[in-house]
């Protein structure tokens, strides 16, 4: 299976913490012949986080390490241009060709472009946030992680 890895996935792994490995253990998302990829939306908001946070030199290094070994999705693609407008749109209850069936939802943007990355990629989106639940099945392929605290 191949997975986009969401941002709080990749968060995850650099913390080096519990959670990565029962994410590991539950979908072995860098084991073959499983793949991973992620949008060029999350390279950004983990490098803001990292920023936020005041992440030191070694973790940095390994924010990077971890970057490099995956495959970066552009977004500067008309496909998934076409595919966040229509994610927006209804995610706001405005598509009148699928009908949403509960109360709009607001989607942050980066998270838009990560759902329209995935679809177009036709990929499984890997989670640990409730922000995609609207989506799932009707546009995207979605694991939402339950992270059980011990």
């Amino acid at each position: 299976m191949t997975y986009l890895l969401d941002t709080n996935v990749l968060a995850h792994y650099l913390r080096q913490n519990e959670f990565a490995k029962e994410i590991d253990q539950t979908y072995q998302p860098f084991v073959s012949p499983n793949t991973s990829v992620i949008s060029v939306v999350t390279v950004g908001e983990i490098k803001a986080l990292s920023l936020k946070r005041g992440w030191g030199r070694k973790k940095n290094q390994c924010l990077e390490t971890l970057i490099d070994s995956l495959y970066s999705a552009d977004i500067h693609v008309k496909t998934i241009i076409n595919k966040y407008a229509k994610i927006d749109a209804f995610s706001q209850s405005k598509l009148k060709d699928v009908p949403l069936n509960t109360s709009a939802r607001n989607m942050g943007k980066n998270d838009i472009w990560i759902a329209a990355t995935a679809i177009v990629l036709n990929v499984t989106l890997l989670t640990t946030d409730d922000d995609f639940n609207h989506l799932k099945d009707k546009f995207i392929k979605l694991e939402k992680i339950e992270l059980i605290v011990k």
